[in-house]
């Protein structure tokens, strides 16, 4: 009798798992550091809300969509306005749970989910596979600001193995702005190539300079490993409930 340990566990799947739940996790792990070296966890933490009980097609829970979008925006403004940038707020809105790049909408205002036309809402209801959607996530969306030499939109993606930051690359796509999901038919991969180490920040070097930006990218994505851990632990203890070990 064989028995393999899997990591990350089945259980731990976007069949199970919800975006809103490694959020929150999230949102504990950003407010701890923020706390430790005190600044505004807004910086390093995007604000998020849940609706449930959401149809598209029949335009079910529109008020909750509506109500949550504007409360979204309405914090994102008010930092934007704290901090003297002048962009203009924008949310995402996808499902709660795995997507694959599918369903999802950028959107400026509440009034948006008011009059969707049968194409958005179609587009909207369904997620992979034809799975219907009802959790919808609704996050802040964060201005996609570097480019490839040709222009085109890159947003980076880091890969780490254990605690370590390896490397990672950007997702591109030529078709798609500041403003929108990268994650979509057309985009393609550039490598990010880390000339140094990037454990530490530079500070002989500005802010802008790709060792300091490649620690900062290296910060959230420790952040987001100590959300995931999180919900590793809320499913083992999940599963020794259900199977009684």
């Amino acid at each position: 009798h064989l028995e393999q340990p899997i990591l990350p566990p089945l259980a731990a799947g976007w069949r199970n798992r919800r975006k809103s739940q490694h959020f929150a996790h999230y949102r504990s792990a950003a407010q701890e550091l923020a706390e430790v070296i005190d600044i505004d966890p807004w910086l390093i933490d995007p604000v998020f809300r849940r609706c449930q009980g959401i149809d598209f097609m029949r335009s079910e829970g529109r008020e909750c969509l509506v109500a949550n979008v504007d409360a979204v925006l309405a914090i994102t403004r008010e930092r934007y306005g704290h901090y003297g940038i002048r962009q203009r707020p924008f949310v995402i809105v996808k499902a709660d749970a795995g997507t694959y790049g599918m369903g999802i909408m950028t959107a400026y205002s509440g009034e948006e989910f008011l009059d969707l036309n049968r194409k958005e809402r179609t587009r909207m209801a369904k997620g992979k596979e034809g799975l219907p959607v009802s959790d919808v996530f609704i996050q802040e969306g964060v201005y996609t600001f570097e480019q490839t030499a040709q222009e085109a939109v890159a947003e980076p993606v880091v890969y780490m193995i254990g605690q370590q930051v390896l490397g990672g690359f950007y997702r591109v796509h030529t078709e798609r702005g500041r403003d929108e999901n990268l994650n979509a038919p057309g985009a393609h991969f550039e490598p990010m190539a880390f000339g140094q180490t990037c454990v530490v920040p530079c500070r002989k070097s500005p802010p802008d300079a790709p060792v300091n930006r490649y620690y900062a990218y290296g910060v959230i994505a420790r952040l987001a490993l100590v959300a995931a851990a999180r919900e590793m632990a809320d499913w083992r203890i999940q599963d020794a409930q259900e199977t009684g070990q």
